[in-house]
Protein backbone atom coordinates (compact mmCIF):
# COMPACT_ATOMS: atom_id res chain seq x y z
CA UNK A 1 0.00 0.00 0.00
CA UNK A 2 1.26 3.50 -0.83
CA UNK A 3 1.88 5.60 2.29
CA UNK A 4 3.35 9.00 3.14
CA UNK A 5 5.63 10.28 5.91
CA UNK A 6 7.46 13.60 6.28
CA UNK A 7 11.03 13.72 7.57
CA UNK A 8 13.38 16.52 8.52
CA UNK A 9 17.08 15.90 8.92
CA UNK A 10 18.85 19.17 8.27
CA UNK A 11 19.22 20.46 4.71
CA UNK A 12 16.54 18.73 2.66
CA UNK A 13 18.73 18.28 -0.43
CA UNK A 14 20.74 15.40 1.01
CA UNK A 15 17.83 13.83 2.88
CA UNK A 16 15.81 13.69 -0.33
CA UNK A 17 18.71 12.25 -2.36
CA UNK A 18 19.35 9.61 0.31
CA UNK A 19 15.77 8.34 0.40
CA UNK A 20 15.52 8.31 -3.40
CA UNK A 21 18.19 5.59 -3.39
CA UNK A 22 16.18 3.17 -1.21
CA UNK A 23 14.03 0.26 -2.36
CA UNK A 24 10.38 0.92 -1.64
CA UNK A 25 10.58 4.70 -1.91
CA UNK A 26 8.20 5.66 -4.70
CA UNK A 27 8.68 9.43 -4.82
CA UNK A 28 9.91 12.39 -2.82
CA UNK A 29 9.24 16.10 -2.67
CA UNK A 30 11.04 18.75 -0.62
CA UNK A 31 9.20 21.51 1.14
CA UNK A 32 8.47 23.44 4.29
CA UNK A 33 6.47 21.90 7.14
CA UNK A 34 4.71 23.05 10.30
CA UNK A 35 5.49 26.75 10.34
CA UNK A 36 3.82 30.00 11.23
CA UNK A 37 2.23 31.03 7.91
CA UNK A 38 1.11 29.72 4.53
CA UNK A 39 3.33 29.34 1.47
CA UNK A 40 6.72 30.42 2.80
CA UNK A 41 9.69 30.83 0.51
CA UNK A 42 13.24 29.69 1.12
CA UNK A 43 14.10 33.36 1.61
CA UNK A 44 11.49 33.55 4.41
CA UNK A 45 13.24 30.70 6.21
CA UNK A 46 16.70 32.19 5.74
CA UNK A 47 15.47 35.57 7.04
CA UNK A 48 13.92 33.84 10.09
CA UNK A 49 10.46 35.14 9.18
CA UNK A 50 9.17 31.59 8.80
CA UNK A 51 9.38 28.95 11.54
CA UNK A 52 8.98 26.00 9.16
CA UNK A 53 11.34 23.05 8.99
CA UNK A 54 12.98 21.88 5.76
CA UNK A 55 11.29 18.53 5.23
CA UNK A 56 10.98 15.75 2.69
CA UNK A 57 7.62 14.27 1.80
CA UNK A 58 8.27 10.58 1.23
CA UNK A 59 5.87 8.31 -0.64
CA UNK A 60 6.66 4.69 0.06
CA UNK A 61 5.38 1.18 -0.56
CA UNK A 62 4.87 -0.31 2.89
CA UNK A 63 5.07 -3.87 1.57
CA UNK A 64 8.68 -3.16 0.51
CA UNK A 65 9.93 -0.82 3.23
CA UNK A 66 8.32 -0.47 6.65
CA UNK A 67 7.98 2.81 8.51
CA UNK A 68 10.40 1.57 11.17
CA UNK A 69 13.02 1.00 8.46
CA UNK A 70 12.46 4.52 7.12
CA UNK A 71 13.00 5.94 10.60
CA UNK A 72 16.06 3.74 11.11
CA UNK A 73 17.51 5.30 7.96
CA UNK A 74 16.83 8.79 9.32
CA UNK A 75 18.77 7.92 12.46
CA UNK A 76 21.69 6.74 10.31
CA UNK A 77 22.05 10.16 8.69
CA UNK A 78 21.30 12.60 11.54
CA UNK A 79 22.67 13.47 14.91
CA UNK A 80 19.47 12.96 16.93
CA UNK A 81 20.82 14.84 19.96
CA UNK A 82 21.28 18.29 18.45
CA UNK A 83 18.72 21.07 18.24
CA UNK A 84 18.53 23.28 15.13
CA UNK A 85 21.76 21.84 13.74
CA UNK A 86 22.79 19.08 11.33
CA UNK A 87 26.14 18.89 9.57
CA UNK A 88 27.27 22.38 8.64
CA UNK A 89 23.74 23.77 8.85
CA UNK A 90 22.56 25.83 11.81
CA UNK A 91 19.14 27.35 12.35
CA UNK A 92 15.59 26.47 13.30
CA UNK A 93 14.80 25.30 9.75
CA UNK A 94 17.43 22.52 10.15
CA UNK A 95 15.91 20.81 13.18
CA UNK A 96 15.12 17.11 12.94
CA UNK A 97 11.64 15.72 12.92
CA UNK A 98 9.15 13.08 11.91
CA UNK A 99 5.73 14.39 10.89
CA UNK A 100 2.79 12.12 10.22
CA UNK A 101 -0.69 12.27 8.65
CA UNK A 102 -1.98 9.02 10.08
CA UNK A 103 -2.43 8.76 13.84
CA UNK A 104 -1.44 5.09 13.66
CA UNK A 105 2.05 6.17 12.54
CA UNK A 106 2.57 8.06 15.79
CA UNK A 107 2.72 4.88 17.86
CA UNK A 108 5.20 3.26 15.46
CA UNK A 109 7.44 6.32 15.51
CA UNK A 110 7.26 6.75 19.28
CA UNK A 111 8.05 3.08 19.94
CA UNK A 112 11.10 3.32 17.68
CA UNK A 113 12.36 6.45 19.42
CA UNK A 114 11.74 4.95 22.87
CA UNK A 115 13.81 1.88 21.91
CA UNK A 116 16.53 4.08 20.42
CA UNK A 117 16.60 6.27 23.54
CA UNK A 118 17.43 3.21 25.68
CA UNK A 119 20.73 2.92 23.79
CA UNK A 120 21.85 6.44 24.74
CA UNK A 121 22.31 8.64 27.79
CA UNK A 122 21.85 11.86 25.81
CA UNK A 123 18.25 12.88 25.18
CA UNK A 124 16.98 12.39 21.63
CA UNK A 125 15.80 15.74 20.27
CA UNK A 126 13.86 14.63 17.18
CA UNK A 127 10.42 16.26 16.95
CA UNK A 128 7.49 13.87 16.53
CA UNK A 129 4.36 15.76 15.58
CA UNK A 130 1.31 15.50 13.40
CA UNK A 131 1.79 17.31 10.12
CA UNK A 132 0.01 20.66 10.33
CA UNK A 133 0.86 21.62 6.75
CA UNK A 134 3.44 21.11 4.04
CA UNK A 135 4.28 23.59 1.29
CA UNK A 136 6.27 22.47 -1.72
CA UNK A 137 9.66 24.17 -2.00
CA UNK A 138 10.72 26.08 -5.08
CA UNK A 139 11.46 24.05 -8.23
CA UNK A 140 15.22 24.55 -8.00
CA UNK A 141 15.22 22.69 -4.65
CA UNK A 142 13.46 19.60 -6.06
CA UNK A 143 15.95 16.81 -6.89
CA UNK A 144 18.68 19.36 -6.18
CA UNK A 145 21.59 16.93 -5.97
CA UNK A 146 20.57 15.27 -9.26
CA UNK A 147 20.71 18.69 -10.91
CA UNK A 148 23.86 19.71 -8.99
CA UNK A 149 25.86 16.52 -8.34
CA UNK A 150 28.65 18.44 -6.60
CA UNK A 151 26.26 20.49 -4.47
CA UNK A 152 26.53 20.71 -0.71
CA UNK A 153 25.37 17.69 1.24
CA UNK A 154 25.87 16.67 4.87
CA UNK A 155 24.43 13.17 4.38
CA UNK A 156 26.65 10.09 4.20
CA UNK A 157 25.24 7.88 1.42
CA UNK A 158 27.71 5.10 2.27
CA UNK A 159 25.52 3.95 5.17
CA UNK A 160 23.02 2.46 2.70
CA UNK A 161 23.58 -1.29 2.49
CA UNK A 162 23.71 -2.86 -0.98
CA UNK A 163 20.52 -4.86 -0.41
CA UNK A 164 18.65 -1.66 0.56
CA UNK A 165 19.50 0.21 -2.66
CA UNK A 166 17.34 0.49 -5.72
CA UNK A 167 18.86 -1.32 -8.66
Amino acid sequence: MKKVIYLAGGCFWGVEAYYQKLKGILDTEVGYANGNFANPSYEDLKAHKATHVEAVKIYYEDQTIRLTQIIEHLFRIINPFTVDHQGGDYGHQYRTGIYYDEESDYQTVQEFINMEQKKHTQKIRVEVEPLAHFYCAEDYHQDYLDKNPFGYCHVNFNVIKAEERKK
